[in-house]
């Protein structure tokens, strides 16, 4: 009999744009996210679990930004930030299996270039001309980044081929009002040949598709808006210098857009964890800016490269994250950002209050002053309830688990009521009902009913047989402890770690009901260091 096949896992975040640091809003979206659903998903031990993301080197944003900075080349603009946005990864704590690098990894080119040429030549990408904004004192065709004006569909400003407000993509001739972002000259329109990707014939089976997936409404409405409006073709080079070389006889001097560049993308991030076989379904973090290409270009994108291709099984969509009422901004300079944050706050005091103020559904923002209100949260309630159980056990039972086991109706009500709660937050965690919001309300709630726990039985000290009950209600906390240091570990990493450490269990356990077993009697409990999750 052959062996029970390995359920894999595969989590994505959409590659931000190293044309600045990652800000507040970065690690509000898709990054920590993403990270809790796999320190999740790895802690269940049924499968293999991978993370993936890369580096959107090829954005137009990379040379603007250089322009913007005196003249920088845009490679050097992507090098210094791209270090910069993997160090704050690293820092933060949201740990990739694979990040791709367009300009420095091996083979990135060709494969690009090589699912291009597929399309091409297989007749789903087509040649059109067409009107395309013209900056006759610059001498460029403008397009994303180089151009901007009013959106055609919302009214919004807008860049060039995407919208950000309403999520719609344009074919840039079609904005209101177009100016060059460099010189601030009206663009006039010249036609262009460049080459296209038509939607409408993938409708069908796009149709199908979001019939599947997982996704929130407000993605789902804006593909079924763009359905009921006609699917564009949608451009997919343009006349540049930056980016990856167009295949196409004819269009070599033109550029592969680089959101389309994004899907074989995507499949070079599974390679890049060393896997050879077929990519699973992936679950996408994403923000809804970029949902347009991830739940219609790109699954059109694989239907017509690959039918074989697995199609996402859920899409994880965050609203903008907001600072002074607008969002953040790396182009626009506004923001609050990330590294800078990392050294005047812990890394899970930061991962605490962005997943707990995670722009879900809604639009959220960013103030000092709540940040400081959720570093003293984890101070006054988490480390206050954990220090004062640690240095009770210490002065009471010598640093060890007493030898007296949780018992009574208080220790059953609260076993109860945690047992039930676990239940909520792997729901809250999983692929299918992931919400940190919720994940983090609920782990706030574990804490709360261990502080009220502790002191309402820590007058049966002042009793004068109560020594008994008092130390059964020690250990009923230690358990309960060992249970955070569990259940909070896919949010809180590094506090969660350091606490198992202190109990003596291992950092990576299963968020379920079988971590709150109490501790074996006898068992040695490290002395308080301080501070555990606030630190």
């Amino acid at each position: 009999m052959s062996a029970p096949t390995e359920t894999a896992y595969w989590i994505t975040a959409t590659p931000p744009t190293p044309n600045g640091d990652l800000h507040i809003g970065h690690l509000a979206g898709p990054y920590l996210a993403g990270d809790v659903l796999r320190r999740y998903l790895a802690a269940e031990g049924t499968g293999t679990v991978r993370y993936t993301t890369g580096l959107d080197d090829h954005q137009s944003y990379v040379p603007v930004r250089g322009l913007n900075d005196g003249g920088r080349k845009g490679e050097e603009v992507a090098d210094g930030y791209g270090a910069s946005i993997e160090s704050v990864w690293h820092r933060s704590g949201a740990d990739f299996d694979a990040i791709v690098r367009p300009r420095r990894d091996v083979g990135y080119q060709s494969a690009v270039q090589e699912f291009f040429q597929r399309l091409f030549d297989t007749g789903h990408i087509v040649a059109r001309t067409k009107p395309l904004p013209y900056c006759a004192g610059c001498e460029r065709w403008l397009y994303e980044a180089y151009l901007k004006g009013d959106c055609p569909h919302c009214g919004s400003g807008s860049n060039g081929n995407a919208c950000e407000p309403c999520g719609r993509p344009n074919d840039c001739a079609d904005l209101v009002d177009p100016v060059c972002t460099a010189c601030g000259a009206a663009a006039e329109l010249r036609d262009c040949e460049r080459l296209y990707f038509p939607l409408a014939p993938w409708e069908e089976q796009l149709d199908a598709f979001w019939q599947d997936v997982d996704m929130p409404p407000h993605l789902r409405a804006l593909c079924e808006r763009m359905r009921a409006e006609g699917l564009p073709e949608i451009a997919v080079s343009h006349p540049s210098e930056w980016g990856v070389p167009v295949p196409v006889a004819g269009f070599t001097e033109q550029r592969i857009y680089v959101w389309f560049e994004m899907a074989p993308g995507y499949l070079l991030e599974w390679r890049g964890c060393g896997e050879t076989g077929p990519a699973p379904a992936p679950v996408q973090f994403f923000g809804f800016d970029n949902g347009y290409f991830h739940a219609v270009l790109f699954p059109a994108a694989f239907r017509a490269y690959d039918p074989s291709i697995a199609l996402p099984e859920a899409f994880v969509v965050n609203e903008f994250y907001r600072l002074e009422g607008l969002k953040f901004s790396t182009s626009r300079r506004h923001a609050i950002w990330a590294h800078e944050e990392l050294a005047r706050t812990g890394a899970d005091v930061l991962r605490y209050h962005v997943l707990s103020d995670r722009p879900n559904g809604r639009q959220t923002s960013f103030s000092s002053a709540a940040l400081e209100i959720s570093r003293a949260r984890l101070a006054d309630r988490w480390d206050g309830w954990l220090g004062r159980l640690l240095t009770a056990v210490a002065e009471d039972t010598g640093g060890t688990v007493p030898a007296e086991a949780p018992q009574g109706p208080a220790w059953e009500r609260l076993r109860a009521r945690l047992t039930e709660t676990v239940g909520q937050l792997r729901e809250a965690y999983g692929i299918g009902g992931y919400d940190a919001r919720r994940a983090i309300a609920l782990l706030d709630e574990v804490v709360a009913s261990a502080e009220d726990f502790g002191y309402v039985n820590g007058f049966e000290n002042e009793r004068p047989a109560g020594a008994a009950a008092y130390r059964a209600a020690l250990a009923a906390q230690l358990a309960v402890a060992a249970a955070l240091s569990a259940w909070a570990a896919p949010a809180l990493p590094f506090g969660s770690a350091r606490l198992a450490e202190l109990l003596g269990l291992p950092a990576v356990r299963r968020v379920d009901a079988s971590a709150l077993t109490p501790m074996a009697p006898g068992a040695p409990v490290a002395a308080w260091p301080g501070a555990v999750f606030s630190g």
